[in-house]
């Protein structure tokens, strides 16, 4: 079932249900729920033509594994976005702006990364081949769609792809909470990509010193970390910001970020 994919949950079946109806083959749904929110996917699935395959919480359960399916699975066309690194290289433009995630692991975390991204206008996430989470049925419920329309690169050695980015003229900023700089000291207005770590263990030292510079999120409360996916909500969306009109500048702040 290589070219297929588990849909599990209503966020990432009703993605698929606006995003591509057609890719869908078969939608199955807890025989047992009778809520309004059934009621309204049901009615979505008929009139885009499908028909709804009443099941019981153990057929849900063995197509979703461990995912929460909320009463909802489906098997449909696998749609992931794909292009190659030296593809992205050719395209790299001044709207260019990326998201790089080093040992994000959680695939729910992952996910999350990808609807961010999306959100953004990303043009793509790179993560290490080995290192890092795919785009498993828990990755898409997170995601929402988003692992849809935005592409996910996969490199071999992370290092050698962020040198490379910056011969193409992308600017790479890493995060990092001991780092006197901010996210909002850069102009963001040319390509740019971020790169963020796992929420433990943060980025390698090698990814660290391919990046640019670093960067840490201002923070004021009592936390000392964010979640991943946060975090590049944050970043993201400055860069957004600036593109959108607003100017960098520095942030007085009583702590930083750690990821």
């Amino acid at each position: 079932m290589a070219d297929k994919v588990i849909l599990a949950g209503f966020h990432a079946v009703l993605a698929r249900l606006r995003l591509n109806p057609k890719t869908l083959r078969e939608v199955y749904i807890d025989r047992s729920r009778h809520d309004r929110r059934m009621h309204e996917l049901c009615v979505q699935l008929r009139e885009a033509g499908l028909r709804p395959i009443e099941s019981d919480a153990q057929r849900l359960r063995g197509l979703a594994g461990d995912v929460p399916h909320q009463g909802v699975a489906a098997v449909a066309d696998r749609l992931e976005r794909t292009m190659s690194f030296d593809e992205l290289l050719d395209s790299i433009s001044d709207e260019t702006l990326l998201l790089v995630l080093d040992g994000v692991t959680d695939p729910r975390n992952f996910g999350a990364c990808l609807r961010v991204a999306d959100a953004a206008g990303a043009q793509a996430v790179i993560a290490p081949l080995n290192r890092s989470s795919h785009v498993t049925p828990a990755a898409a419920k997170a995601a929402a769609g988003a692992e849809e329309s935005v592409p996910v690169i996969y490199v071999v050695n992370l290092a050698s792809a962020i040198g490379e980015l910056r011969e193409a003229g992308v600017t790479v900023v890493g995060t990092a909470g001991e780092t006197e700089r901010s996210i909002y000291d850069f102009d963001q207005k040319k390509a740019f990509a971020w790169v963020l770590g796992s929420e433990g263990e943060g980025l390698r030292q090698l990814t660290r010193r391919r990046c640019d510079a670093l960067a840490a999120i201002p923070m004021k409360g009592s936390v000392e970390s964010l979640n991943v996916s946060v975090a590049a909500g944050v970043c993201l969306f400055e860069t957004l910001r600036q593109r959108l009109g607003g100017a960098p500048g520095k942030v007085d702040n009583a702590s930083r970020a750690k990821f």
